[in-house]
């Protein structure tokens, strides 16, 4: 009987140990709205699954501690399918459930979000993923816009790189809608004003159609010495085994939403994107960081890591710096205006780096690009957008873990915040 009291006591100990230490954690909660259901469900769920593996991993290691106290986080998410409304109501119910942010990775639904985000006594931080320039230009004070760089620089390094292929003819098959549109003004402008030719612009609904035989008969009568094409990797795979059973031969540039890699499994292989240009693939890009994150993410999602989860990953990652950073969990301005302390953060710590954040919100990080030959990705090329002067450049070249040589970059279209 005493060996008995003395484990209940023993037992009981233990427990309020337990209790205390969980009890001496307050939760910070962050919200997630977009689609884990639906034609763009894979991109939603890597965006989901990078932020829901930074706050497991914040929280193993003991959360963070603000003024002495320790706070871990919590991840609610809910499914808008796209649904600008949808959004906003998952929004205002995160809210009452004490979110300081919500992340959201379609523009369609981003900006309707940054109209409620600063409403007095309401504040929250937009937590964006999305490459258009409109994210930074609406001017919104607490956002924050974790893809490191405006889609307009990616256009622009394609088109250059396309033009060194010795192309000179490119037809467009990109996505209906908002996202769509702009890649396609923008991709058209500045090719043209290097001396190329669009022959055929013959946009397609990524999102309902699954036929695209209409507009590839169109584009293929115009003899193209390419194809830029995109939406969701999924789709944009099916765009082009159609056009590769079609008999096309010609090149392939990809937009930032079609990640190379995911096409190239949803297609079976390489092979059907010889010669293909797009957005380097992770795996190629030399961080010393990122395999052990690949192999971790694969094994807790059961799926392939891209740049989606590798980048929300880092970016909630620096969410928590810059609470920390500001010495509070819900003054929601002064966590964004700390937000410039929590860089830079290198690849040696995270899969990918950030080297700080424009005036309006966006961070900055290094664009790649690579190109398919012989059926393996080549070794990318990797630029540095943001900087203005030598000095800046060279600074940044100092501090990277980043395996390989940067290069500098001039954006000459559109807005490069």
């Amino acid at each position: 009987m005493k060996y008995l009291k003395s484990f209940i006591c023993l037992m009981s100990f233990m427990v309020m140990v337990s209790w205390t230490v969980t009890g001496n954690a307050k939760e910070i909660v962050v919200g997630f709205t977009g689609p884990i259901s639906g034609p763009a469900s894979e991109y939603g769920q890597d965006v989901l699954n990078g932020i829901d593996m930074a706050v497991k991993d914040l929280n193993a290691a003991g959360g963070i501690k603000v003024k002495g106290q320790t706070y871990t986080f919590r991840l609610e998410k809910l499914d808008d399918r796209l649904d600008p409304t949808q959004a906003v109501n998952n929004a205002r119910r995160f809210r009452a459930n004490g979110a300081i942010a919500v992340w959201s990775p379609v523009f369609n639904c981003i900006a309707p979000l940054m109209r409620i985000n600063e409403e007095k006594g309401n504040e929250f931080l937009v937590m964006a993923y999305s490459a258009t320039p409109k994210v930074t230009a609406l001017g919104n004070k607490l956002m924050v816009n974790v893809v490191g760089f405006p889609f307009t620089v990616l256009a622009q390094g394609l088109a250059e790189q396309a033009w060194q292929r010795g192309w000179r003819k490119v037809a467009m098959v990109i996505t209906l809608g908002a996202y769509g549109d702009e890649w396609r003004q923008t991709f058209k402008g500045y090719w043209e004003k290097i001396g190329g030719t669009i022959t055929i612009d013959k946009p397609a609904n990524y999102y309902t159609e699954t036929d695209f035989s209409s507009q590839l008969t169109a584009v293929l009568a115009t003899k193209p010495d390419a194809m830029i094409v995109g939406g969701p990797s999924a789709p944009t795979a099916m765009v082009i085994e159609q056009a590769l059973g079609m008999g096309y031969k010609g090149g392939l540039i990809l937009i930032d939403q079609a990640k190379m890699e995911d096409v190239a499994r949803f297609i079976g292989g390489l092979k059907g994107l010889e010669n293909a240009i797009g957005l380097a693939p992770p795996e190629v890009v030399p961080l010393p960081a990122s395999a052990s994150f690949a192999k971790r993410y694969l094994a807790a999602y059961k799926r392939p890591s891209n740049w989606e989860p590798i980048t929300t990953y880092t970016g909630m990652n620096a969410l928590a710096r810059a609470i920390v950073a500001a010495g509070t969990v819900d003054d929601v301005v002064a966590i964004r205006a700390a937000f410039s302390k929590a860089f830079p953060m290198l690849g040696n710590q995270f899969p990918v780096e950030f080297h700080g954040i424009s005036d309006v919100g966006r961070l900055y990080m290094f664009m790649s690009i690579c190109t398919v030959k012989g059926e393996k990705f080549s070794s990318p090329t990797s630029s540095v957008w943001w900087t203005k002067t030598a000095k800046e450049f060279e600074q940044v070249k100092k501090t990277t873990k980043l395996g390989m040589q940067l290069l500098p970059f001039k954006a000459k279209i559109g807005d490069v915040h």
